[in-house]
């Protein structure tokens, strides 16, 4: 079926389903039978982990996509995932509920600005977060995510000269944990620099026998009170090797779906943003772009085979190199 135009302009598919219709019901069914598999990641929205084949973090949904045989995959999460995917698997056809999903960490750091960056440090090699376009990773030597930068990093010698972008959060924390000194792009995810150091302290007062849970994308204050830092999946790890804990956790809050799912005994406990004075607060810290994912967007991409995602075949050539690579070190 061919886009409207008002869909092509959205961005997404707004139409209605038929009255009674199950959408869980809907989209298992059309995965079945259009031979697709749903991924999504840990900060969608609970009712999208519920209904998808597979969720993770950055690096085991890169696997899968690299990894799967299906003939359609759909990610939720945001673009620069789907892009991987794409890369990953050119013969299939990629779809995201929402093509405006996009990432304030990716549009941090362009292509252009990069090349410059690099002219301007020669002798210097690129290790690119996986939070970023496809003609980032182009122009990198290799990707890495918050699960697996520190040990990438290692590999090169002491002495490499390496540029670490976009995340500054992410870089200054493997700079302090490996005694480098990377250069650091000055990247940041809008939702991990909001967390609150003194939302910390009042939960901490409230719940003192709760342990602190803590992404690397969170500013140095916020990881120095955290009892475990580690990416998404470390952080439900942890709470799955002690399930009968209490834990503040500072990262995205679509997390708290799966953590409660597999920890039913532990309590969790979501740091707040930081409020700026005037503002209403809340007891959570979301991000829009993911939550642009809806079961409907869903219902509707798989109906209509649309919003996809294409890669230039020339950029993706060269993207592909630095994610295998981190796929190869990820072992």
């Amino acid at each position: 079926m061919v886009p409207k135009k008002e869909w092509v302009e959205r961005g997404f598919i707004d139409e209605p389903a038929p009255a009674g219709t199950d959408l869980k019901e809907e989209i298992r069914r059309m995965c079945r039978e259009k031979n697709a598999v749903v991924l999504a990641h840990y900060y969608t929205q609970g009712d999208i982990q519920d209904v998808a084949d597979f969720i993770g973090d950055s690096l085991a949904l890169a696997r899968k996509a690299a990894d799967t045989d299906a003939k359609i995959i759909v990610m939720c999460g945001v673009h620069f995932m789907a892009e991987t995917c794409k890369i990953l698997s050119p013969e299939r056809l990629v779809l995201v509920p929402d093509l405006n999903a996009g990432c304030s960490l990716a549009d941090s750091c362009s292509a252009g600005d990069l090349r410059k960056f690099r002219q301007e440090h020669p002798g210097y090699r690129v290790v690119s977060y996986v939070n970023t376009t496809a003609a980032v990773k182009a122009l990198t030597d290799v990707v890495v995510t918050s699960g697996n930068a520190r040990r990438i990093v290692d590999t090169f010698p002491p002495d490499a000269k390496l540029i670490f972008g976009p995340d500054y959060n992410l870089g200054s924390y493997i700079n302090a944990v490996t005694g480098r000194k990377m250069l650091l792009w000055n990247g940041g995810c809008h939702v991990h620099e909001r967390f609150s150091v003194e939302g910390i302290a009042r939960l901490r007062e409230q719940f003192p026998g709760a342990k602190v849970l803590a992404h690397p994308e969170c500013k140095g204050p916020v990881l120095a009170m955290a009892d475990v830092v580690g990416s998404t999946a470390v952080l439900l790890d942890y709470a799955v090797a002690h399930p009968e804990g209490e834990y503040i956790v500072a990262t995205e809050a679509g997390i708290l779906h799966e953590m409660q799912r597999r920890c039913p005994s532990a309590v969790f406990h979501p740091v707040p943003p930081e409020v700026s004075e005037g503002s209403v607060g809340c007891s959570c810290n979301e991000c829009q772009y993911m939550k642009m994912n809806t079961m409907l967007k869903l219902y509707n991409a798989l109906r209509y085979e649309w919003p996809v995602v294409d890669v230039d075949p020339a950029v993706a050539r060269q993207a592909v190199k630095p994610i295998q690579r981190m796929l190869e070190l990820s072992r």
